[in-house]
């Protein structure tokens, strides 16, 4: 995709990620809308995306946010990181757009959703797609801090096995804009505030081993959310720490959305394709990466997951 060529001759732009917006949506929009308002001054560009996590907040360019969704019908939407049923306010825009252009990594979405796209699963994240459609004359310090922080994101910090040497040349040249690659994987990736070290600790405390102790698993309940004062902005890196338990293969972190239905978080380490396992319950993701959500209590969902999971080679 020539992404320039695509967008040449129409006068307003939005651009949009999916609902409760992660590093690698938030990069990656942000980074877009950055690099096109830089090639197209006089066009209308707008950035559309849910309140973002309070630890992109300070960065360079985070302004460019806009929540309310109002104010602009684009002729074009640009939609990354996501299908039209995952971006909440924005689907109607989208839907109306006179021109949809798609830019995604996700094998669920493996054949896109707009009138053009740019597909790509086996890329690191959308981000490093965004890095492969700039011209990188044009990069500056600032779009290519957010491309960075997109693709540490979604690589768990280069970790994933989704991290290609593509990915890396991708960083060298990123960092070559001199990016303080320190401060911005510690300020959106590994700091934590005292009430989300809290939750943390006590959903780790209560987590359960399973299947031989290749599957760990936690979860809290509304009851306990409201009891302890837990929001869910405070479940930032629970997945994680669960999934680095030594001898597990698979984590899995539930929480409620409401008094009916469950947010599920999977992780993998080296077998499982939990991507393969959310999208029978409409979710999806990564092959080691993924989620959905789900209706029901927790021990249901937990036995539910555990039939599957007692059917998977972990060893």
């Amino acid at each position: 995709m020539n992404i320039i060529e695509e967008v040449k001759d129409y006068n307003s732009i939005a651009v949009s990620g999916h609902i409760k917006p992660d590093g690698d949506s938030i990069g990656s929009c942000i980074a877009m809308t950055l690099y096109l308002r830089k090639v197209f001054p006089d066009k209308d560009i707008r950035l559309f995306l849910e309140e973002v996590p309070e630890c992109f907040k300070g960065i360079e360019g985070i302004d460019n946010v806009d929540s309310s969704f109002a104010g602009l019908e684009p002729e074009v939407y640009i939609l990354i990181d996501a299908t039209p049923d995952r971006m909440g306010a924005g689907e109607k825009l989208y839907n109306s757009a006179k021109k949809r252009i798609n830019i995604d990594h996700h094998i669920s979405n493996a054949d896109g959703s707009g009138d053009v796209n740019y597909i790509d699963p086996k890329a690191s994240s959308a981000a490093e797609l965004v890095f492969r459609l700039i011209d990188k004359e044009r990069l500056d310090k600032v779009i290519a801090s957010w491309i960075y922080i997109g693709i540490v994101h979604d690589t768990g910090i280069f970790k994933f096995p989704s991290t290609s040497p593509d990915t890396m040349r991708a960083v060298v040249r990123l960092m070559e804009e001199g990016l303080d690659c320190q401060f911005l994987i510690d300020k959106t990736f590994y700091e934590k505030t005292y009430a989300q070290n809290i939750a943390c600790a006590k959903i780790v405390e209560k987590s359960k081993l399973y299947l031989k102790d290749k599957v760990i698993l936690g979860a809290i309940s509304l009851r306990e959310m409201i009891d302890q004062n837990i929001t869910k902005n405070d479940f930032d890196g629970v997945i994680n720490q669960l999934r680095i338990t030594e001898g597990t293969e698979v984590a899995i972190f539930m929480y409620p959305i409401n008094d009916v239905t469950m947010k599920v978080s999977l992780r993998s380490k080296r077998k499982v394709d939990v991507a393969e396992i959310c999208q029978q319950f409409g979710g999806g993701g990564h092959i080691r990466a993924a989620g959905y959500y789900r209706k029901g209590t927790i021990d249901e969902i937990t036995n539910e997951l555990l039939e599957i999971l007692s059917t998977k080679d972990m060893d």
